[in-house]
C-alpha cells in the first residue's frame, strides 16, 4: 500500500512523536499514532473522547441524528439500542447469518459463471455487501435490478467519494459560502438525503405491516422500541433518528467490508502458497461439507489468521473516524484541550513495529503461535476501541468469514494468464480500495 516510510503520518510521527497537533482551518487536530498512544486515548480515557466533532457538513447531512455522528443523550440511547438489537438479530449465530450465507452463495454462483476466465470481482462483491445491510435493516434482500437498491448503491458511492474530495474540505471551512453555491457538495448532500428517503419508504412499509411479536430486522425492532418508550419524555426514539440510523448502517457497513473483501481476493491470488494452506485446512476439517458458519473459525486457526492478517495489512480506512475531546485531559504528559478533534491513526497501530514482527509484509504468522494456534493480538484494532468502537464489528467479521470461506471452498483464485502478480496499488479515499483488477476463479470442486 504505502511501503515503509511513505505511509501517511509516518514522517510526522517520527519527527514530532506519537501525539502531535495540526491545524485544519479552524480545527485543532491532534493525531494519536502507534498502539500505546491510541490505547491510552481510546481505551484508558475512553469517556474523555466519546464525542464526534459536529462539523458544518456533518451537521447539514445528519442534523445530529443517528448513531455515528450524534452525541450526548441521543447517541447513548441510539448506540445502546443498536448494540442490543444487533445481538438479538443473531449475528454470529443464526438469524442474519443465514441471510449472509445466502449472499455468499450468490457470489459463488456468479464466480462459477465466469468459468475460470478473468473478471473484475468488485461489482458482485459490493452488491452482496449492500444486500447484507438490506437484510439487517429491512429483513429482506432486493433484486439486483431493483430501483431502490440501485439508487442506494449509487448514493453511497457518491457520498463516500465526496468525503475525500477538495470540495468537502472547502465546505467544512467555508460553509457559509459553499452552502449557497452549486457543486459536488450539493450532489453529495442530495445523495445522503436519497439514502434517508429510501429508509423512510421502508419505515412506512414496516409500519403498515408491523408485527410486534415477530421482530425480524432493525426497523421492526426500532418501531417496537418507539412504541414502548412513547410516554418517556426523554426518549430519542423517533422516525427521524431511525432513518438516520439506517443511513449510518449503509454508509458505515458497506464500503469498508467491500474494500476488505476486494483486498482479500487480490491478496490470496498474489499469495497462492497461503491460499493453498487455507484450502488444505478447510478440506481437512470439513471434507466435502459446505456447511461452515462464523463459530467454525475456532476450528480453522490458519484461515482465521489469514483473514485477520488481510484486515491488518490492508486496513480499509485511511485513518479512523475522528473523536472530539469533551474535557481538558493530560495524555502522556501532553494537555489535550476540550474541543480538540482527535484522529486515532489506526493504520499506524496495525503497522506498529513494536507489536508486529514484519508489519509491512502480508504474514498470517502474526496471528499464530509456534504450535499453529490462533492468537488474539492487543494491537489488532481495525474496528476502533472504547466508547465509539465500531457497532458493526461482529456483522463485518461474520460477513467476511462466511464469504471468504465459501468462495475458497469452491475456487482457487489466481491472476489471469500472463500476469505474474496483481498490482497492490491503492486508491485513496475515505476508505482504501485496490486499483481495479481481474482474477480467475478456477473451480476446485463441483458446485452443488
Amino acid at each position: 500500500m504505502w511501503p515503509g516510510k511513505e505511509r501517511p503520518g509516518y514522517k510526522l510521527a517520527k519527527q514530532y512523536g506519537n501525539i502531535y497537533s495540526l491545524w485544519g482551518g479552524p480545527y485543532h487536530i491532534i493525531i494519536l499514532s502507534g498502539y500505546q498512544a491510541v490505547k491510552e486515548g481510546l481505551i484508558d480515557h475512553s469517556e474523555a473522547f466519546a464525542d464526534r466533532p459536529v462539523t458544518p457538513f456533518i451537521l447539514a447531512s445528519t442534523q445530529k441524528r443517528g448513531i455515528v455522528f450524534s452525541n450526548g443523550h441521543t447517541w447513548e440511547q441510539q448506540r445502546r439500542f443498536g448494540i442490543v438489537t444487533m445481538r438479538k438479530l443473531g449475528l454470529g449465530n443464526k438469524g442474519i447469518e443465514s441471510q449472509i450465507q445466502e449472499e455468499a452463495q450468490q457470489l459463488v454462483e456468479f464466480f462459477a459463471e465466469t468459468k475460470g476466465q478473468p473478471f473484475d470481482p468488485s461489482l458482485p462483491i459490493v452488491r452482496s455487501v449492500c444486500s447484507v445491510i438490506c437484510a439487517v435493516a429491512f429483513g429482506r434482500r432486493f433484486s439486483t435490478d431493483d430501483k431502490d437498491f440501485l439508487e442506494l448503491m449509487e448514493a453511497i458511492s457518491i457520498s463516500l467519494k465526496f468525503g475525500s474530495s477538495i470540495f468537502y474540505l472547502l465546505y467544512e471551512n467555508f460553509s457559509n459560502i459553499m452552502k449557497h453555491l452549486p457543486g459536488p457538495h450539493q450532489t453529495a448532500l442530495s445523495a445522503l438525503e436519497r439514502i434517508v428517503s429510501v429508509a423512510r419508504k421502508e419505515i412506512t412499509q414496516h409500519k403498515e405491516n408491523q408485527n410486534l411479536h415477530a421482530l425480524q430486522d432493525f426497523t421492526d425492532s426500532y418501531l417496537f422500541q418507539m412504541e414502548k418508550r412513547k410516554d418517556d419524555l426523554r426518549s430519542t426514539y423517533n422516525e427521524d433518528n431511525l432513518a438516520q440510523c439506517i443511513a449510518d448502517l449503509f454508509i458505515a457497513g458497506t464500503d469498508t467490508t467491500y474494500a476488505s473483501l476486494e483486498w482479500a481476493m487480490l491478496l490470496v491470488a498474489n499469495n497462492l502458497d497461503i491460499q493453498d494452506k487455507v484450502h488444505k485446512e478447510v478440506d481437512e476439517v470439513f471434507g466435502s461439507s459446505l456447511s461452515i458458519c462464523y463459530n467454525d473459525q475456532k476450528k480453522l486457526p490458519y484461515t482465521n489468521a489469514v483473514i485477520h492478517e488481510i484486515i491488518r495489512k490492508k486496513y480499509a480506512f485511511l485513518f479512523g473516524l475522528p473523536r472530539q475531546c469533551v474535557q481538558d485531559i493530560y495524555l502522556n504528559g501532553f494537555l489535550i484541550p476540550k474541543g480538540a478533534v482527535i484522529f486515532p491513526d489506526l493504520r499506524s497501530v496495525l503497522l506498529d513495529p513494536e507489536h508486529w514482527e514484519t508489519p509491512e509484509k502480508f504474514n498470517p504468522n502474526h496471528f499464530l503461535d509456534k504450535e499453529g494456534h490462533f492468537v488474539e493480538k492487543e494491537a489488532f484494532l481495525p474496528f476502533g476501541a472504547g466508547a465509539r468502537a465500531c457497532l458493526g464489528e461482529l456483522l463485518a467479521k461474520t460477513e467476511f468469514f462466511n464469504i471468504f470461506t465459501r468462495l475458497l471452498r469452491q475456487f482457487r483464485l489466481e491472476p489471469p494468464e500472463g500476469v505474474e502478480k496483481l498490482s497492490e496499488k491503492s486508491i485513496i479515499g475515505v476508505s482504501v480500495h485496490p486499483s481495479p483488477y481481474k482474477i480467475c476463479a478456477v473451480p476446485r470442486i463441483r458446485i452443488a
